[in-house]
């Protein structure tokens, strides 16, 4: 069974730098040409080890770990171009995790559709104490995504990302519209 990668060679043969002694040893030229064999993608893969932390560029089946690591929940549905954006923005996409703008970019960027996001949220301002509150009733969150193939959007998934997206004693509400 081969374990190395037919074709990729080693860019620092062991044997190339053994004392002259071993040199013209064919036994131990074929032993270092083995090991070379095994450790060119070790060494191929940390010298391209910024290209692994890019999720621009990282290999596809990278790029759901590197999700991982910046804390997305990935979801199987997600093309692997969606994947690549979400990582690239996810430090922006936590900064403004829980805030209307936070959910309307990511709603975005799952849908690529036209987002509108509406809450309970509000602002009282009053000098009298006992002012009533904007909205007495539960807290709400409501999105609408326009899109022009309402078909093509899992609404089922899309609100599994939204309640994850919010602050946990929201209502949700999704909608999914053509526009």
């Amino acid at each position: 069974m081969r374990t190395g990668i037919p074709g990729l060679a080693s860019p620092h043969p062991i044997g190339e730098q053994l004392p002259a002694v071993y040199a013209e040893d064919r036994f131990v030229q074929g032993f270092t040409g083995a090991l070379d064999e095994v450790l060119a993608p070790v060494i191929s893969t940390l010298d391209n080890f910024a290209g692994y932390l890019d999720p621009g560029v990282a290999p596809a089946d990278f790029v759901g770990w590197l999700a991982h690591w910046v804390a997305l929940r990935v979801d199987e549905s997600w093309s692997p171009e969606q994947l690549r954006q979400l990582v690239t923005r996810s430090v922006e996409l936590h900064r403004w995790r829980g805030t209307r703008r936070g959910l309307t970019e990511h709603v975005r960027l799952l849908t690529g559709g036209v987002v509108e996001v509406t809450d309970s949220g509000g602002v009282v301002a009053d000098p009298r104490p006992g002012a009533p509150l904007p909205d007495p009733g539960p807290p709400w969150v409501q999105v609408r995504v326009r899109v022009p193939d309402p078909a093509r959007v899992d609404v089922r998934r899309l609100t599994a990302t939204v309640v994850d997206a919010v602050p946990a004693h929201l209502r949700v509400t999704v909608e999914v519209l053509e526009g």
